[in-house]
């Protein structure tokens, strides 16, 4: 119980230090000169970084275990991106940073994923999945108003460096507390990276994997990247407004999670809840891209909204756990988080070319009303490509 609260804990700073740069926008493009493209891309270097550790995380999951691959990563590359954000004079220090410090939270939700996996009974998967993620996403909370108050009371390099202890004292808690599956020390068959086409190779996973790269991507993209300067471009919003709106939206990220951990269990369906949820996010974002700028707390209800509906990253994982090899369990779940986290990098970084090309000089709502339709258009292709996915109930 101690490793699981440990790993906990590291998974709400991996959720805090995804979304907490819509919070420090202002200050970074005041200090050091840094463009809306260049946060954008500092921000999907975290995701890119943390989604192609996943290949190696997987694989050490399942030859070492994860006490220690969640201790050394985090501490070590986390710790050091830490450090250089809070000494960063450059906008490319910052995105160097990022690269370290989503390197460092790469095997900690995985990790416990992986504990769950080989440890407990499947058809308690979703929920466990779901509620860790739940509390781990008070890092959302944390990087919302929390962090403008504290950043404004001691300035945000201070406030890094306090985050660079916190980071350093979770990892070796990871390393005295957590204890590796026994499962794991008596299995001897272990197939490297080539596990991966084994897992690429199961067609039953094809459906399921363009949901999970894209359904996330909206809620954590505007809740991390893009509220701040929509918020502040169109209404003008201060960095407390907007740290007041983000922490909604992140408790709203809470609750999603929450609600969606029991409903395969309730309805006897993964498949079917995933259709629903996604549909509501789908519906939600399309108001958005219609009825932007018409209030900030109608934007800020339907930001909620698209908090909650976009949280059903542990059912899609749960759904596809149902379908994976036991003795690649590791990689199987890194796979399908690769693709998820993978998803939301790559949509970071063409969010921010779609802002760019579409910015009206005068006209500050146009090029987020595009942003809005761009995020609509990528969810409805991967829900229709999930329809035919072969469902996966839960053992009663």
């Amino acid at each position: 119980m101690a490793g699981i609260v440990a790993l906990t804990a590291a998974y709400v700073l991996s959720q805090f230090f995804r979304s907490f740069l819509a919070v420090l926008t202002p200050a970074l493009i005041s200090e050091l000169g840094a463009t809306k493209a260049e946060l954008s891309m500092a921000s999907g270097a975290w995701f890119i970084a943390f989604a192609l550790m996943q290949f190696v995380v997987g694989v050490s999951l399942d030859r070492f275990g994860p006490k220690l691959t969640a201790a050394i990563l985090l501490g070590l590359c986390g710790g050091a991106g830490g450090l250089i954000f809070a000494s960063a004079t450059a906008p490319w220090m910052i995105t160097l940073a990022m690269v370290l410090i989503g390197m460092g939270c790469a095997p900690v939700l995985m990790a416990s994923v992986f504990i769950f996996a080989r440890e407990f009974p499947p058809a308690r998967f979703a929920v466990l999945t779901s509620t860790l993620i739940g509390v781990g996403s008070a890092g959302n909370v944390f990087g919302s108003s929390p962090l403008a108050n504290a950043a404004e009371a001691f300035g945000w390099r201070w406030v890094m460096l306090g985050l660079v202890a916190v980071t350093v004292a979770v990892a070796l808690a990871i390393a005295v507390f957590v204890r590796d599956p026994e499962k794991l020390k008596t299995e001897h068959a272990d197939t490297g990276f080539s596990g991966y086409l084994d897992l690429l190779r199961l067609r039953v996973l094809w459906p399921i994997i363009p949901l999970t790269a894209i359904n996330y991507a909206p809620a954590v993209g505007i809740r991390g990247l893009w509220a701040g300067p929509y918020l502040a471009d169109v209404y003008g919003a201060t960095a407390i407004v907007i740290g007041q709106v983000t922490l909604f939206m992140a408790l709203a990220m809470v609750a999603g999670n929450f609600l969606y951990g029991p409903l395969d269990q309730l309805f006897r369906t993964r498949k079917w809840v995933a259709v629903a949820g996604n549909s509501l996010s789908l519906c939600a974002i399309l108001w958005l891209a219609l009825h932007a700028g018409e209030g900030i707390f109608a934007d800020a209800v339907v930001l909620v909204l698209i908090g909650v509906t976009g949280a059903s990253y542990g059912l899609l994982m749960a759904h596809a756990r149902a379908f994976l090899p036991m003795h690649l369990t590791g990689r199987g779940v890194t796979l399908m988080n690769f693709f998820s986290i993978g998803g939301v990098g790559v949509m970071q970084f063409v969010t921010g070319a779609v802002v760019t090309a579409s910015t009206v000089p005068g006209d500050p709502l146009a090029a987020y009303r595009t942003l809005f339709v761009f995020y609509a258009a990528m969810l409805a292709v991967a829900h229709i490509a999930y329809l035919p996915a072969r469902d996966a109930k839960p053992a009663a």
